[in-house]
């Protein structure tokens, strides 16, 4: 499928619950994190396509729309404070990836034990610089069991915060080569977004690699 037809889908997913937003707080919060999915498969898509410009202002809608939605989401919806730092880092934001990663923070407190709120925790350390208090968090998470957290994802953030390029090599490959073995991708999607925010991460520590792959931009 060509990426313009990508894109005008999740478009319309997008401005359909626009329009449909309701006043109810839980049927509202459902429909902003739907927004916020249809959004980021927009810019994620616009991106594929070379539409950088285009790609930052709908990855800004799916930060902000992702943001709103956890005002009335159940607790422990950490999935929402992810989505939001994973919009800022594809959209080369780095004022608006610390400005939400410290909101993730917060409402993180003190930490969390689920592998997803750890994630969202460790991605906020990473992109505000604080590689000193991300390193234990994202060894943590290289404990987990494969169904839990992806051990390809979790030793790439620990080479993140460690600064180990050898590491961090080795572990974006291998992230990389899982999502070219899938046959299905989030929003349907074919792109690799969590090679694309490590990589985001990996460009101020001077950890970035140059991969080539038809789930990446050329």
């Amino acid at each position: 499928m060509p990426w313009s037809e990508h894109v005008a889908r999740e478009r319309d997913r997008y401005e359909d619950g626009a329009r449909r937003l309701p006043d109810d707080p839980d049927t509202r919060q459902k429909q902003l994190v739907r927004m916020g999915s249809a959004a980021g498969a927009v810019g994620l898509a616009l991106l594929m396509d070379g539409r950088d410009g285009e790609a930052r202002e709908w990855l800004a809608r799916s930060a902000e729309r992702h943001r709103e939605s956890y005002a009335g989401a159940p607790s422990g919806s950490w999935g929402r404070l992810i989505g939001a730092l994973k919009a800022r880092l594809l959209a080369g934001d780095a004022e608006g990836a610390a400005v939400d990663a410290r909101w993730a923070l917060d409402q993180l407190g003190s930490g969390v034990e689920s592998p997803v709120g750890r994630y969202a925790q460790v991605l906020a350390l990473l992109a505000l610089g604080r590689d000193g208090e991300a390193e234990p968090v994202a060894r943590s998470l290289t404990g987990e069991p494969p169904d839990a957290f992806p051990a390809d994802v979790a030793a790439a953030l620990r080479a993140l915060a460690t600064g180990d390029a050898a590491a961090y090599d080795a572990a974006v490959r291998a992230v990389l080569a899982s999502f070219e073995a899938r046959d299905e991708y989030l929003e349907g999607i074919p792109a690799a977004d969590t090679v694309l925010a490590l990589q985001a991460l990996a460009a101020p520590r001077g950890l970035t690699v140059s991969l080539r792959s038809p789930l990446l931009p050329a």
